[in-house]
């Protein structure tokens, strides 16, 4: 089984471009045509793909899958035929208005159920410098001001009164549905709106499951080698201990949780590694779940960069394994800004109530308004565009570095740029020091590997290297933000 993304990049201003996650079995008796018609089918059936659904094009969706566009165009018909899907001039291929009859699924949930009431903060830059490459944030002139306007007024029109008020600890119903059902199409996450819960970033999401955990009598949480120290600051807080797990080219070393037996639960980058950058290995997603499911053990999935990807198929999100095992944590940091303070956690079910119980307490609670906005912008498709749109920049940018790197220091060796916003740059054993004091001096904001490292891994056995964020500078700044990190890396190396 292999997972399959589509996305129609050629025109990131079309409507009818958006994520489609696919699990297609390429070596399936039927043939690629047989395992795109049922992938689609299941998708439907599931209620990952909602009534209503515009699917990308056929020719579109062909050149992402690497197959003929004929192939698609049959499954779409075939499954037109049997009632799966619709098809008119000008409307493009869609999926059907009827009621799927998936167990479970999240539409007879939202109907049948009564609603029950009840991130990573951007890095600071040291004012001495005047050009900054760390890590963590997005280009923050970029964001859709007249698309969030617009996105903005049509949901203040359509709000009823009601919203103004308190409202629901968990997060307005809009954007949990919204959430949920583009959540499920372009990370394969497998939730209903009555198990998300909004919150005010990841800090937040993991501030409030370290003392849900706490609580349950959880006292140590693994974590990857290299990371945040921030999030292990707020497990601290909780009262969970961390221990590390070592970190390869493979991802975190899953196995190393059979080795501790107080391991409760363990946090998670299964994406793309933060910082290192590496997906984690399809035999450790399976072995971490495994273990969850073994000890009654809980997994942490912090999403992070899920959305950015360039030389390779998109990793689907590790929740879509377990939903009752697997914690999905995302936010909109990365993918607008920071300043929104909006993050979401897909719950399973029997930690819903707890984590509302804990949050209704005095935590702060997202503005309403700008979770309408985002209900919205997600809904019209304009944050399926802007993300597009977004891919292209910063893929340009990682190209530009790579290059500029190759053609000045190509003694540098350059890891973790198959997706996200940073790349990882490998220096000489015992230089990490002497690069930053370089970039100090010449005014450049930039963070070493070692910042991220766990206190418990030993000094002599990490890596010397340059966690750069080729994201954060303003499109007309990144030129010269780029000869400044050349010039420091030729005065020092």
């Amino acid at each position: 089984m292999t997972d399959q993304w589509a996305n129609s990049q050629p025109d990131p201003a079309s409507p009818g471009t958006v994520d489609l996650h696919l699990d297609l079995d390429l070596g399936g008796p039927g043939g690629i045509r047989a395992s795109l018609t049922d992938a689609l089918r299941e998708a439907v059936r599931s209620g990952r793909l909602t009534p209503g659904t515009r699917l990308p094009p056929s020719r579109s969706l062909a050149t992402d899958l690497g197959v003929a566009r004929n192939t698609v165009a049959d499954a779409y018909g075939e499954l037109v035929a049997e009632g799966w899907l619709s098809a008119r001039q000008g409307s493009g291929t869609r999926v059907a208005q009827r009621v799927t009859g998936q167990d479970g699924g999240r539409r007879g949930k939202r109907a049948a159920k009564a609603v029950r009431p009840p991130a990573h903060p951007a890095p600071f830059t040291p004012f001495h410098t005047s050009t900054s490459l760390y890590a963590g944030s997005p280009d923050l002139s970029a964001f859709p001001r007249a698309a969030w306007l617009t996105a903005a007024r049509r949901a203040m029109a359509a709000a009823p009164n009601e919203l103004f008020g308190y409202g629901d600890p968990r997060g307005c119903q809009q954007l949990r549905e919204a959430l949920a059902d583009y959540l499920a199409r372009a990370r394969g996450v497998r939730t209903a709106p009555e198990r998300l819960v909004v919150c005010s970033g990841f800090t937040q999401g993991l501030s409030l499951l370290s003392r849900v955990l706490r609580g349950d009598g959880v006292r140590t949480l693994a974590v990857e080698s290299y990371g945040l120290h921030v999030h292990r600051d707020l497990a601290a807080a909780s009262g969970l201990s961390t221990v590390p797990l070592t970190v390869d080219h493979y991802g975190a070393d899953t196995a190393q949780l059979t080795t501790h037996r107080y391991i409760g639960a363990v946090l998670l980058t299964p994406a793309h590694q933060f910082p290192t950058g590496v997906p984690l290995h399809p035999d450790r997603r399976a072995a971490v779940v495994d273990w969850a499911r073994t000890t009654g053990g809980l997994v942490l999935e912090d999403d992070y960069d899920g959305e950015f990807r360039y030389d390779r198929q998109p990793v689907g999100a590790l929740q879509g394994l377990d939903p009752e095992r697997v914690v999905y944590l995302g936010t909109a940091s990365k993918s607008l800004a920071p300043a929104l303070r909006l993050g979401w956690m897909a719950l399973p079910e029997r930690l819903v109530e707890q984590v509302v119980a804990v949050k209704h307490a005095g935590e702060q609670h997202p503005g309403v308004l700008d979770q309408l906005t985002l209900a919205e912008f997600i809904s019209s498709g304009g944050y399926d565009r802007h993300l597009r749109a977004m891919r292209l920049r910063y893929r340009r940018r990682r190209d530009r570095l790579v290059a500029a790197l190759a053609e000045r220091v190509p003694s540098v060796q350059v890891s973790g740029i198959a997706a996200g916003l940073h790349a990882v740059l490998r220096l000489p054993a015992g230089t990490e020091q002497q690069v930053l004091r370089s970039a100090d001096w010449l005014g450049l904001a930039v963070q070493g590997l070692d910042s991220f490292r766990h206190p418990a891994v030993p000094r002599p056995e990490a890596a010397d290297g340059l966690v750069v964020g080729y994201g954060t500078p303003a499109e007309h700044a990144f030129t010269g933000a780029l000869d400044t990190l050349c010039q420091v890396l030729e005065s020092a190396l």
